[in-house]
């Protein structure tokens, strides 16, 4: 377990490691920078470069020691449903999550086949959160596997959005987060279409969490739109 500067969450686990890119929202993937640091940093988990896709049996005992609750991004640095990961590893990553209800494990993914090819097979306690990434309308798709899940509670990650997603279908969608790009070449996020999601949210009563405008200096930048941050959360009680 890792504190998280991440607004969203509050620690992270990353019970594998590595990733490939799959869609325009992983041209500047801030867990491959960051794996890099670290491999510079000689951390082991991270020796063998970011395109080798690794499970880490060791990592699966972390959250049965952690006290008090936690809300907990899973895979800050992989996809859990990457294809290299095994089904059997997968279980086994849902059994850690389904023995700790004292945690919230929000588990985000690019890879919305597998988790629906997978859905029967896996236990969902109300615990475990799914989200998919659609950073343009080129992967809206991802939206109507995620509303296929047996997921308690879904939600979407629409950073680094790159594009406006008109006329998003939030039927069974409980939360929604917004973030532009950041780093040496970010791609521009238009006002508009923040502006625009965050009214679909409203007319859709679905939780609305801006987490940064990004840019070359994100935290000059900040995370205010219309003079006020937005950190709505989902309702559990479901």
């Amino acid at each position: 377990m890792a504190a998280s500067t991440i607004e969203w969450t509050e620690v992270t686990w990353n019970p594998t490691t590595g990733c490939t890119k799959v869609s325009a929202g992983c041209k500047f993937c801030y867990a491959e920078i960051m794996s890099r640091r670290l491999r510079g940093m000689g951390q082991e988990k991270y020796k063998d470069g970011f395109s080798v896709v690794k499970e880490h049996s060791d990592s699966l005992s972390a959250p049965y020691g952690w006290k008090g609750s936690k809300v907990v991004f899973v895979n800050s640095m992989s996809d859990l449903f990457h294809s290299r990961i095994s089904t059997d590893f997968i279980k086994q990553v849902f059994k850690v999550m389904n023995d700790n209800p004292q945690h919230t494990f929000q588990v985000l993914t690019k890879r919305a086949e597998r988790f629906k090819e997978l859905d029967n097979e896996l236990s969902w306690s109300k615990n475990i959160w799914l989200g998919v990434s659609v950073e343009n309308m080129d992967v809206m798709h991802r939206i109507e596997k995620l509303r296929q899940s047996s997921a308690a509670i879904k939600f979407l990650s629409l950073e680094p959005l790159i594009g406006p997603l008109p006329n998003i279908d939030l039927r069974d969608v409980d939360w929604v987060i917004v973030g532009g790009e950041s780093g040496r070449k970010p791609r521009p996020m238009e006002s508009q279409w923040v502006t625009d999601i965050q009214q679909q949210c409203k007319d859709a009563n679905v939780a609305f969490f801006f987490k940064q405008w990004g840019g070359t200096n994100k935290k000059k930048a900040g995370r205010l739109l219309h003079g006020r941050t937005y950190d709505e959360m989902p309702n559990c009680q479901k």
